[in-house]
């Protein structure tokens, strides 16, 4: 159904489903400061609050879905899940912007400060060059993780998932259901393909290479970088199955798919994030 066919804009009754979210969310805090600091009620509360979270979600976004397939949502709807959606964008932009910032700053600002010449009375035999393992020597020695050959090809990977995802789009506009699907499900896959990489990747830095994240601030922000763009491939991955589904079902028209288009752009986000890390922590 066209979401021009509502003229007016569409405020849904009263739900249970924020409430809800938010004791998810408290459970999911409170568990994760338990496992932190190792108490055994940790993990599990940890565990509940992630499966009641997902619970909710799963029928909070079932709710919106309904409402769009009924035709509930007008013109006036639609632009305001596109502006959201930018939003949301705009907020992970910061997020990943922090953590490359604590990059920078620990190569560029903090290294040299530490292989300056009053910091040489301290650590006579430190040398500011990065990566480096800090000049305490209280760091294990480790090997750095290189551009070959697994994170080249994860580079590979998300490009051409770039590009089937922009494949799928063009079809979709042009009311090409099979070769809309089979470009979003090609997506799906090379995501997937990349988790996995991702996973023998982390596999081979821990028990080969001794790279952990605890190995001084190379390894914290390696990890840190690389495994929230790994999280967020999988959020990116998920929404783009579920919109698979949805494609497959016949939610979708040429017209009236913004859920397709949503879930491209973050899609979209995410390469460009990946490029830019995969420069900066691979090769630089």
């Amino acid at each position: 159904m066209s979401s021009n066919s509502t003229p007016y804009y569409y405020v849904p009754g009263l739900s249970r489903h924020p409430a809800m979210a938010a004791i998810g969310l408290i459970a999911f805090g409170f568990g994760m400061s338990g496992w932190v600091n190792h108490a055994s009620w940790g993990g599990p509360l940890t565990a509940a609050g992630v499966v009641w979270i997902l619970y909710v979600l799963y029928n909070w976004f079932g709710d919106t879905i309904a409402e769009s397939n009924s035709g509930k949502n007008g013109l006036n709807v639609d632009v305001s899940y596109r502006w959201s959606m930018a939003w949301f964008i705009f907020s992970e932009i910061m997020f990943f912007g922090a953590f490359f910032a604590a990059l920078f700053y620990a190569r560029n600002i903090a290294m040299p400060w530490l292989g300056d010449v009053e910091s040489k009375l301290l650590w006579p035999n430190f040398s500011a060059v990065w990566p480096n393992d800090g000049p305490a020597g209280l760091v294990p020695k480790f090997e750095t993780m290189g551009p070959w050959p697994i994170p080249t090809i994860n580079t590979l990977l998300l490009l051409s998932s770039g590009v089937t995802i922009t494949y799928a789009h063009h079809a979709l506009v042009k009311n090409h259901m099979k070769q809309a699907i089979i470009g979003l499900a090609a997506t799906v896959a090379l995501g997937a393909i990349f988790l996995g990489f991702q996973g023998f990747e982390y596999y081979h830095a821990y028990h080969e290479l001794n790279l952990k994240l605890t190995s001084g601030i190379y390894g914290s922000t390696f990890f840190m970088l690389t495994g929230f763009h790994g999280f967020h491939v999988f959020l990116g991955g998920t929404m783009l199955a579920i919109v698979l589904r949805r494609m497959i079902r016949g939610d979708f028209t040429a017209e009236h798919h913004f859920a397709f288009e949503g879930a491209a752009w973050y899609w979209h986000f995410v390469d460009v994030v990946w490029l830019g890390l995969y420069i900066a922590v691979y090769w630089m």
